[in-house]
């Protein structure tokens, strides 16, 4: 991990924020978090986070595709 991903990770356990630190550091290290964390948790976590990061850095928007794990990418072939 590089140093903005360390201090991404701290931010997050000093906003006690547990459940999305395991999420970034699984991501961080190459995993699927999807593997480890339920999918509804996991898009939960992902819609809390980043709307608050854009209201923090006024983004208009996030790209979610880039954040989509590989099972998320495969199901949504299948589905098509």
């Amino acid at each position: 991990m590089n140093n903005k991903q360390i201090e991404e990770v701290i931010k997050a356990i000093l906003a006690r924020k547990y459940s999305w630190a395991c999420a970034l550091i699984l991501r961080f290290h190459g995993y699927d978090p999807l593997d480890y964390i339920p999918y509804r948790t996991y898009i939960r976590l992902l819609k809390e986070n980043y709307q608050k990061a854009n209201k923090d850095t006024k983004e208009k928007y996030v790209d979610f595709h880039n954040l989509q794990s590989k099972k998320m990418q495969f199901v949504n072939q299948e589905k098509a």
